[in-house]
């Protein structure tokens, strides 16, 4: 049996494994890394799940093991096109780098810049990160890359078709000449050929399995449906024992098939890119735990949920190309696990559907269904919902103690209580975010509506100036022009 010391994996590391279960490498592993210990770019294709995560994270840590960097110039990149594909890759990165004394950090939009600059600041080895808010650093002059020896693409495909390639060649550019490159991904077709040919130097190319998903750990079926009975037969999935993930189109079709499953009883969150990074972050969060066995998602999430034990993966929406077929197929069976996938289909689909899964090279069952249909429990364990509302947990925020100021609560914009109430004395500022011009009436715009006016929304207690133009002091009277309930020249009379 091949083990971590065997294919060059420094010895913490291979002890570190060991301990928490994995002892024995998976084929992806075992063919990538000598190559990439030893230095040499590296083509690494493998099937979702088939654990290359692990075999970039192990190669760039033997390689750098115990190493220091520079203020703001780190060692090794790993660029990723989702927040949640970087946050699992910082998730597997980080412990095993305490091994060999390194560190990492998660570089990401819709999150805090405040620590990423702390961590660059401090001299990180390690960066994981996606182009955008890498891009944003290197323009601030906060990251150079120029110290740069590893560099990994994981998932380069998606980042061709998320329209990341101007950006990632920006960074390959701004990398230390002759650095080692590393390029994983599910699929290697000819959208990277370009890349490949410009920034790896004489490649070796390692593919495990096929670009399909082998038949025999995944049951593949497509069922035929009437839209009448979609929604029910959604909702009859959804109350299934196990983990279950459904697939749609659209960031508000995602909404709202999950209203509708909630509304009959079934546990199920949201994932896509239109939920802040908070809320995305809490919905995976739960969906590992088990608090919400079903997650509605869209394509974009895809390739960044890594969880365990997802039994059941539901094309709710019918996929138009095979990778994406392929991708959101790969949520299950992870890892040697077995698992089923299903399509709903519309009847007028069938010939397209039969195209596409030819394509995507598996096979797969055709069937058309119906809720009655005893083969709906069988395939999925569908069952009857309870039929009583399920209502997501809210975190309510802490009430907020009444200001003294006049106009109540001051708001980044509007006056009044969160900007919603108008002025009830003259002299009182409306916040109108031009100046700081007074008004006895609250004018168009000037924060006595909505909150929507001058410098911010009004929903941020504290009267704190928003940070946008409106928020400085105008010299004009009347003081911060975006803070409303601004203080009366003169004292009211009695």
């Amino acid at each position: 049996m091949t083990s971590f010391s065997d294919l060059g994996v420094v010895r913490p590391l291979a002890q570190a494994l060991s301990h928490s279960g994995f002892s024995e490498p998976f084929p992806i592993q075992i063919a990538t890394l000598p190559d990439a210990i030893a230095g040499r770019d590296v083509l690494g294709r493998g099937r979702t799940g088939s654990g290359k995560t692990l075999a970039f994270a192990l190669a760039l840590l033997s390689r750098l093991d115990s190493r220091k960097a520079r203020r703001g110039k780190p060692l090794a990149l790993v660029l990723s096109p989702t927040r949640e594909l970087a946050m699992q890759i910082n998730a597997t990165i980080s412990p095993l780098a305490r091994k060999v004394g390194l560190s990492s950090v998660l570089i990401a939009g819709g999150m805090p810049f405040g620590k990423q600059l702390q961590a660059l600041e401090h001299g990180v080895p390690i960066v994981v990160a996606t182009p955008g808010r890498l891009i944003d650093l290197m323009h601030r002059g906060a990251v150079d890359l120029s110290d740069i020896e590893i560099t990994v693409l994981d998932e380069a495909d998606l980042m061709s078709d998320m329209g990341f390639m101007p950006a990632v060649k920006e960074i390959l550019d701004a990398t230390g000449q002759g650095g080692q490159r590393l390029l994983f991904s599910a699929t290697l077709d000819k959208d990277v050929d370009a890349l490949v040919k410009k920034y790896l130097r004489d490649p070796i190319e390692h593919a495990v399995e096929s670009a399909g998903i082998a038949h025999g750990e995944m049951d593949h079926h497509v069922f035929f449906v009437k839209q009448e009975v979609r929604d029910e037969m959604l909702a009859q999935i959804g109350s299934r024992q196990g983990r279950t993930i459904m697939f749609v189109r659209t960031q508000r079709g995602a909404d709202r098939l999950a209203e509708k499953l909630q509304a009959k009883g079934v546990a199920a969150g949201t994932l896509h890119g239109g939920k802040a990074q908070g809320a995305r972050t809490k919905a995976l969060d739960a969906f590992k735990s088990g608090k919400t066995p079903v997650l509605v998602a869209t394509n974009v999430a895809a390739r960044g949920i890594h969880v365990d034990d997802i039994s059941l993966v539901i094309h709710a929406d019918a996929p138009t190309d095979p990778k994406d077929y392929l991708h959101r197929a790969g949520r299950t069976a992870r890892a040697g696990e077995s698992g089923t996938v299903v399509t709903l289909a519309r009847l007028n689909q069938q010939r397209e559907m039969k195209g596409l899964i030819k394509k995507a090279l598996v096979e797969a069952t055709f069937t058309h269904m119906d809720v009655a249909n005893p083969e709906l429990a069988r395939i999925t364990g569908a069952q009857e919902p309870t039929g009583e509302p399920w209502f997501p947990a809210v975190e309510h925020a802490p009430k907020k103690r009444r200001t003294s100021r006049p106009g109540g609560h001051a708001g980044e914009g509007g006056s009044g209580a969160v900007g919603r109430h108008k002025s009830r004395h003259k002299g009182r500022s409306g916040g109108s975010g031009s100046g700081g011009e007074r008004s006895d009436r609250p004018r168009k715009g000037s924060g006595g509506g909505r909150g929507r006016a001058g410098s911010g929304s009004g929903k941020s207690p504290g009267g704190r100036p928003s940070g946008r133009p409106g928020g400085k002091p105008s010299g004009k009277p009347g003081g911060f022009s975006g803070k409303a309930g601004g203080k009366p020249r003169h004292k009211p009379k009695a």
